[in-house]
């Protein structure tokens, strides 16, 4: 498996990044294209394409922050979902990243959230946060009620949340 940063969303990936991103998160769970572009200039974000046996078969958009790396989009392409590559990729998250945050929706809110969250249970993260409120992307989008799922025990969720608020979600 390789994970290649894309610099420039010219790439060639970009392109297939962005549908899948379309069709799998709704639309308040995600950024409008202007805004994704943004993200290829900012030195706290990386884009990284992940390849296997040479097909590109997901993404991660990651930032790094001032104490832990926080994921912010994580996709297998629905091809390639169900052969244990998200297990490979939370492998090199954990090699590569030590401290990691992300956010999911409650496991309540539909079958598919409820497996996501076993998912990540399984591959080493946990629940630090249920009250977690995920900003609007934009106009038009509705702030999300998700959980903060992390590898490590955070000293203070609020001051990570803050963070995020302010870094991420500006």
């Amino acid at each position: 498996m390789e994970f290649l940063q894309i610099t420039s969303p010219e790439d060639y990936r970009v392109e297939q990044i962005y549908s899948s991103y379309c069709t799998t998160f709704c639309e308040d769970e995600r950024r409008d294209w202007e805004k994704l572009v943004t993200l290829f200039t900012n030195p706290k974000v990386k884009i990284i394409s992940v390849l296997h046996k040479s097909n590109n078969i997901g993404y991660l958009i990651l930032w790094e922050l001032s104490t832990y790396t926080f994921v912010e989009h994580f996709e297998v392409f629905e091809e390639f979902r169900s052969q244990k590559l998200g297990s490979h990729i939370t492998k090199y998250l954990f090699e590569n990243y030590p401290r990691i945050i992300l956010e999911i929706e409650p496991e309540h809110l539909s079958e598919n959230a409820a497996r996501r969250y076993t998912f990540y249970q399984r591959n080493g993260f946990h629940l630090i946060d249920e009250m977690y409120v995920q900003p609007s992307y934009g106009k038009g989008k509705k702030p999300l009620d998700l959980w903060l799922l992390s590898n490590y025990t955070p000293e203070n969720v609020k001051d990570i949340k803050d963070e995020i608020y302010d870094i991420v979600y500006h």
